[in-house]
């Protein structure tokens, strides 16, 4: 009975997605016939996807793990990652770097910047977590989720006020609420011309370099968290942190450093998503970790 039910079920939407689809833009009839027209279409909607994917997964790993460790939605997590974008751009300004800068230069600077960044991220994560998310861990479980909602707007102020600060930020919009420009400074060669395929796809350098530095982060990241006793001691915290103390782990350690990882992916990825649109705003935290 309940196997039927399921099937009738499925039907229903099935129906329900015909019916009201060409109503609320999606024509479901006619995408399948313009994939099977034009299928490089649907290809290369799957490299934007996979390229977005990445960067949204490098956001989404700071989520997890502190979610894993001490089960909180660190609603800043997000606009960690915005100041992140905004602390790396201010790294560009100090060094005078604009677009098109040669890569005998760049580099270095790309390289020094997402140091900077980084651990400015992951500072400000553990200070986060030692003065607004510790002294409520033994709280109802609302307290630290709104704590962390009035973390994520102090964030975001702090976002609109960098933005305004014309001796930091030298290449910005028009006020301090306005999208900056960022440093357009990764090759763009598109790489299935220059070997010779003629297509409409389009795959450059600029998409590989993201899916690289994001699946080399997570091979590290998983590298780190299963097989190094730190890792363990993470997994055994996320287990249960009272039999975590009674084995000798520092539990405030661990979540210190839980948060201090989460901080350094944030600011990578907020260097990584500047380098890759070429423009930040203040509310890109907010709405990136929406998506993540």
């Amino acid at each position: 009975m309940k196997k039927w039910q399921s099937i009738l079920l499925y039907i229903g939407v099935a129906y329900i997605v015909l019916l009201l689809g060409p109503i609320a833009g999606f024509d479901l009839p006619k995408i399948i016939g313009e994939i099977i027209r034009s299928p490089e279409v649907l290809i290369q909607q799957l490299l934007v996807g996979l390229v977005n994917g990445a960067l949204i997964a490098i956001i989404a790993l700071g989520y997890t793990m502190v979610y894993g460790i001490i089960e909180l939605i660190n609603f800043a997590h997000g606009d960690l990652y915005m100041l992140g974008a905004f602390a790396s751009l201010t790294v560009f300004g100090a060094f005078g770097i604009q677009d098109g800068a040669p890569l005998s230069i760049a580099i270095p600077v790309m390289l020094v910047a997402l140091v900077v960044c980084s651990l400015f991220c992951a500072g400000l994560n553990i200070v986060v977590e030692k003065y607004a998310y510790r002294p409520l861990r033994n709280a109802p479980r609302l307290a630290p989720l709104i704590s962390a909602i009035g973390v994520s707007f102090i964030f975001q102020n702090m976002g609109l006020f960098w933005g305004g600060l014309k001796a930091f930020i030298p290449v910005m919009g028009s006020n301090s609420a306005a999208p900056k420009s960022f440093p357009d400074l990764l090759p763009r060669v598109d790489i299935l011309k220059a070997m010779g395929i003629q297509t409409t796809i389009v795959f450059t350098t600029k998409d590989l370099i993201v899916l690289v530095v994001a699946l080399v982060l997570m091979v590290l990241l998983h590298v780190f968290v299963q097989y190094t006793r730190l890792g363990k001691a993470m997994r055994a915290t996320a287990q249960s942190r009272d039999a975590a103390k009674i084995m000798g782990i520092n539990v405030d350690q661990i979540i210190a450093l839980t948060f201090l990882i989460g901080g350094a992916l944030a600011g990578s990825a907020g260097i990584l998503v500047g380098l890759y649109n070429n423009t930040i705003v203040f509310t890109m935290g907010f709405t990136a970790g929406l998506r993540a």
